[in-house]
């Protein structure tokens, strides 16, 4: 097995100096006299946190709406000393 000695090694110090990739974005948009127009630049470990954060919104909201809906399905508590109208 031979090593590839062409190539320079990766050492911490490059690491630091390396600079991630920026992903970029741009929207306009126009609607008669107005307009609206927005840009962001993310880089990729900003993009894994929005992913975590946007996943924990979905899986709480899924979760209160499973309550919610498991709670009014449910009958209300009665009272045994009250005598039924039925």
């Amino acid at each position: 097995m031979r090593l590839d000695t062409t190539t320079p090694m990766m050492t911490a110090r490059s690491l630091r100096k390396a600079k991630p990739e920026v992903q970029r974005a741009r929207l306009s948009l126009r609607a008669g006299r107005v307009g609206v127009s927005a840009s962001v630049k993310v880089t990729p470990s900003g993009l894994l946190s929005i992913g975590a954060l946007v996943s924990g919104v979905l899986l709480s909201t899924a979760v209160l709406v499973r309550v919610s809906t498991r709670e009014a399905k449910r009958e209300p508590q009665r009272d045994p000393d009250v005598p039924r109208l039925t």
